[in-house]
């Protein structure tokens, strides 16, 4: 399967600002990836630190949250901010947290169902 690529809209916790872009999905990728210079735009704030597996090996980045919209579906989740990665990068948390998933036969996103086992 390709790349996966899906509009959606950012915002920060309180609602109070917005951007609609284009993001790509990461199934590799635990959270998900908001370049510094939209989080900035949108205020969020910085909640923590945290240690990351990347491919150039493991670095220390900011963490936040922020609202998160994707096919009519839409949370508050936890993020990372990134000054490296130039492209939001959905991560499969926030798949989960909206109850979507890859379908791989048409390799678009489909709903999907929350487990409790």
């Amino acid at each position: 399967m390709g790349r996966m690529w899906v509009t959606v809209r950012i915002g920060s916790e309180d609602g109070s600002r917005f951007v609609e872009t284009r993001a790509l999905v990461d199934t590799g990728a635990t959270l998900t990836v908001i370049p510094r210079g939209i989080a900035v735009q949108l205020g969020l704030r910085v909640t923590g630190k945290s240690r990351v597996e990347t491919g150039a090996g493991v670095i220390e980045v900011d963490r936040s949250r922020a609202y998160i919209e994707i096919m009519g579906k839409a949370d508050i989740v936890p993020v990372i901010v990134s000054d490296i990665i130039d492209k939001v990068l959905i991560g499969v948390t926030t798949l989960e947290i909206l109850e979507l998933e890859v379908d791989p036969v048409t390799g678009r996103l489909r709903e999907g169902t929350l487990l409790l086992y």
